[in-house]
């Protein structure tokens, strides 16, 4: 080993043992990885640190979908460098994966996998498995590698195969599922190997992308083989150093399979391995300078703990000493910011300056309150999404509603990217952003039809890549038709979308964009039928024909919710509360505010949506579904602020929890998280503007880092959840007394500040100052 690197890896030791020590309190100890691995939540459990390209993890089979490669039962198939998080539509990824076998190999195509013996465990930088044949992995991943330690049972022989066709598959039969289209794979004279894999498809119907890899294993090998085969037969080991086969011409699966068998007889054997999106080699330079030879898993896994304590989990302080609301509160942050992926200096398909993010899955999940959080609690990376988002628009000519595999696609309802930019703009965020090619990317969305390719089968009448299909319809009739399918929520997003137009045009001195982008963010108001009804009240949002007439649709009931039709993941009623931007009008159009009030306890009432979840007490509100995020918090714009603690902490309180089942839908790369983080804060942002709804803290006290020595902190003086004291009596924010319910990103996050709340157990009607802003409606 050569002097420089001995020195590199010395200082890389002393740098990490140096933070570790300065880091007081090990905040991952109350991190729970199972957190919403069931019920749908779909997270991943395993290896992973803050926007890291690697999630290292177990892929398991069922017969069903493993989104995240992991599930709590089943047979594990391999272990594999790639994942998503806590997403639904079709799993993702998969790839770079290897499987211990405690035997010689006959035959490699075979089916491999075996079934767990004892649970697997997790904690932050670490997981362990172990199959009923006695092999046990332990894990431990670094930001583009990982490293695996197989100890094999007592035996004269084991194996390691590696497969390049490994993909984690779809069995809804909807034309999501991955395919394999071809790969190479090499052994080199000193024994470690590298190649590559090209797959497809998934839930964004990505064109064919490749993976490079790079692996290593630091125990000796006595064999290693390289196969090919197709299927499960025609095995043959040629004796070459390579196989290959060139993708499919048609993009389907390769039949072809190609892979290396290692032979070995040690108990224990440890495995390096690095990706790239670049080439093979830079996948062993990443392996070799983050996870050099000799480096002990363990080292790994507390090198990510303080990581991931100094970069994000020990920015949040509190002194709470509840265990179970310590496991949640860190729980929920670590889960929020598995995702996005930083590929930075790992873009295959331009050469840029910027930096670039991917796996945003999806931003229709997100903006409306994880990308808030996510500038709050990581100012330096957000700023560099922002100008991710910016550069894709540069380059593949649109921002993306959501991307992974370097792929556009697939947008649920508006171009959503606007929302984000726009929240990033009003909050100041400027550094190295360019905004004047950011207020371009904005006008391309509001003003240019994108291209329908590729074409979704789901939805194949407009475009669902990136920007928006329904644009057409938008521009000609100030509203959507049912000739485009999801034209209500499409609409409800496009008015959002105009609205952050409009706030950026306005910043950027455009007055006359900023009034037309204004106008049109009143739009969704053409999709309110006054004489829809449901449950003894009047006017929904509803599908709305060319010639002006509109169908006939129960307020109660989307069909089947999905692609092809009005309206996607929600109900007309829950739509109907969707507009946050202009909420002041929608009081009006409901017949004022105690009418909107009551019709917005309806929402959370028991049994009024008889086709509802029986998990959420057959209520019209789904808290599984980002359309609903900001319902529970919307009685402050009528006055009834302990309305919006009462039913957002019985959501929260109801369906949250530190557990394997602790989510009520899929996380959605964070989104989750990052809402009931907001209630345990006791505010919950309105993207696109500087407001935040003031809720109610959880604990005695929180405070934030916001860095360069800026703090916000929220204290309460009361009870917790146990007795009831949730409502507000008094607040002060920055030491003056406060009686409006919403605050400002300058009065508290700008330049740091503080919320000292007095809270009790019966309501009280605290907030006698102005509304909250509809702007919109044009109240301020």
């Amino acid at each position: 080993m050569s002097h420089v690197l001995c020195q590199s890896i010395f200082l890389t030791l002393f740098a990490f043992s140096t933070s570790i020590a300065a880091q007081a309190t090990d905040y991952t100890q109350y991190v729970l990885p199972f957190t919403g691995t069931q019920n749908g939540g779909n997270m991943f459990p395993g290896v992973a640190r803050p926007f890291g390209v690697v999630k290292l993890g177990p892929d398991l089979y069922t017969g069903a979908d493993s989104y995240s490669g992991y599930q709590p039962t089943g047979n594990i198939t391999g272990y594999s460098l790639m994942h998503e998080s806590g997403t639904g539509g079709a799993p993702k990824y998969g790839v770079v994966a290897q499987m211990p076998v405690a035997s010689t190999i006959p035959n490699p195509l075979v089916d491999l996998s075996m079934p767990r013996g004892p649970s697997d465990s997790a904690q932050v930088g670490y997981y362990k498995a172990t199959l009923s044949s006695g092999v046990v992995t332990e894990l431990a991943a670094t930001e583009h590698a990982g490293i695996l330690q197989h100890t094999f049972p007592l035996v004269n022989s084991s194996s390691v195969v590696i497969d390049v066709s490994h993909v984690l598959p779809s069995f809804r039969g909807l034309g999501l599922g991955q395919n394999y289209t071809g790969g190479n794979i090499t052994v080199t004279k000193d024994g470690h190997y590298e190649g590559s894999g090209t797959y497809n498809n998934g839930w964004n119907l990505a064109p064919e992308w490749t993976i490079y890899f790079c692996g290593y294993f630091d125990t000796a090998p006595t064999s290693m083989k390289t196969f090919r085969g197709t299927g499960t037969g025609n095995l043959t080991y040629p004796g070459a150093s390579t196989e290959s086969v060139k993708p499919t011409s048609d993009g389907s699966t390769q039949t072809v399979r190609v892979g290396v068998v290692y032979s070995f007889t040690k108990s224990s054997v440890i495995s390096r391995v690095g990706v790239s999106f670049i080439s093979s080699a830079q996948a062993c330079q990443n392996v070799n300078n983050e996870i050099p030879k000799g480096a002990s898993l363990a080292y790994v896994t507390s090198a990510t703990k303080s990581i991931w304590n100094s970069k994000l989990l020990g920015k949040v302080t509190t002194s709470e000493t509840n265990q179970t609301n310590l496991q949640l509160l860190y729980t929920m942050v670590y889960g929020m910011l598995l995702l996005p992926s930083n590929r930075t200096g790992e873009n295959p398909l331009w050469t840029s300056r910027e930096p670039y993010y991917d796996d945003l899955f999806t931003i229709w999940d997100l903006f409306r309150c994880q990308t808030a959080l996510f500038q709050i609690l990581e100012p330096t990376n957000y700023e560099e999404y922002i100008r991710s988002l910016i550069d894709v628009y540069r380059h593949d000519g649109w921002m993306p509603d959501a991307r992974s595999s370097n792929f556009n696609g697939r947008s649920q309802g508006g171009s959503n990217a606007d929302n984000v930019l726009a929240d990033a703009y009003v909050k100041g965020v400027r550094g190295a952003v360019n905004w004047n090619d950011g207020y371009s990317a904005l006008v391309k969305d509001a003003e240019v039809t994108p291209p329908n390719t590729p074409v979704d089968p789901e939805s194949p009448e407009s475009s669902d890549h990136e920007g928006r299909g329904g644009l057409p319809d938008w521009l000609k009739y100030n509203y959507i038709t049912p000739a485009f399918d999801r034209s209500v929520n499409r609409a409800v997003d496009y008015s959002i979308n105009d609205l952050s137009v409009s706030q950026v045009a306005a910043g950027l001195g455009k007055t006359s964009d900023a009034a037309k982008y204004l106008t049109r963010s009143r739009n969704w108001r053409n999709h309110w039928n006054p004489n829809a009804s449901s449950l003894g009240f009047k006017g929904f949002l509803a599908p709305r024909q060319a010639n002006g007439t509109f169908v006939a649709e129960d307020p109660l009931s989307c069909g089947g919710c999905y692609w092809a039709d009005y309206f996607y993941e929600a109900t007309p009623w829950e739509y109907s509360f969707s507009v946050y931007h202009d909420i002041s009008t929608l009081i009006t159009l409901t017949g004022g505010p105690a009418k909107f009030v009551n019709r917005l306890e309806t929402l959370f009432a028991p049994g009024e949506n008889p086709s509802g979840s029986p998990q959420f007490n057959y209520t019209i509100f789904n808290p599984g579904n980002e359309p609903s995020f900001a319902s529970p918090y919307l009685f402050n714009f009528a006055g009834r602020q302990d309305l919006s603690v009462k039913y957002s902490r019985a959501i929260a309180t109801s369906y949250y929890a530190p557990t394997v089942t602790g989510l009520p839908g899929n996380s959605d790369a964070g989104a989750m998280q990052s809402w009931i983080l907001w209630n345990i804060i006791g505010l919950y942002p309105l993207t696109g503007t500087t407001t935040f709804l003031i809720g109610s803290p959880w604990f005695p006290s929180l405070s934030i880092d916001l860095g360069t020595g800026k703090t916000f902190k929220v204290s309460q003086t009361g009870a917790s959840n146990s007795d009831g004291s949730i409502y507000v009596q008094s607040l002060k924010v920055n030491g003056q007394a406060w009686n409006k319910s919403w605050v400002t990103f300058n009065d508290v996050f700008a330049n740091g500040g503080t919320m000292d709340f007095v809270l009790g157990t019966q309501p009280k009607n605290w907030t006698t100052g102005p509304l909250p802003p509809s702007p919109a409606a044009g109240t301020s």
